[in-house]
Formats: C-alpha cells, structure tokens, sequence
C-alpha cells in the first residue's frame, strides 16, 4: 500500500499533476522586523520593480533573484520564502484514490 502510493505521487509528480506554490510571506515579515521599505529591498539586492511586483504575487522568480535577496540581506533562501505542495494535499479524490488498496 505504501509502495503504490509513493509510486502513484511519482507518476502525479512526473505529469506535471502537483503543483508547487512559492510564498514570500516570510520575506515582508522580515523586511518589517528591519524597518525596511520594499523600495529600500529593491535598491540594496538590485532588482526590479517588476520583480517586486512577482514576489509580491508570490510568484517564482530566478534563484539569481533570490541569492541577490539573501546577500542583500545576510540571510538564506528559507529565511525569505516556504514552498507548498498544493496539488496532491488539498485534492481529496486525487487523495483518496491514492489510499485505496
């Protein structure tokens, strides 16, 4: 049973069937505990606006972006942002058929 399931998260995985979702929540909140602007973010890792406009989508950006952001403010890449796993967790048939024997 635990075998066809990890085989099956593979399949889904390999289809393009679970999705990733990037949040920078963690990146605001940090900028908030420094008193810094995302304008003063922006000047200091030298990147776009356009840029902060995606992460403020919470959408992916370059892991050039990202290591600029870390340098800039002297911090790793899970200090800025968390990765979910939305697909397979939140499908409750995709879930269940997963579980079946």
């Amino acid at each position: 049973m635990c075998y066809d399931f990890l085989e099956e998260f593979v399949l889904h995985h390999c289809r393009g069937d679970i999705t990733m979702e990037v949040n920078y929540k963690k990146l605001w909140k940090l900028l908030i505990d420094r008193d810094m602007k995302k304008q003063d973010l922006q000047n200091a890792a030298k990147i776009s606006a356009v840029t902060i406009a995606k992460l403020g989508r919470n959408e992916n950006v370059t892991t050039t972006i990202l290591a600029k952001i870390c340098t800039a403010l002297n911090c790793n890449v899970g200090d800025i942002m968390d990765i979910m796993d939305e697909g397979i967790n939140n499908d409750t048939e995709t879930e269940a058929s997963l579980h079946e024997e």
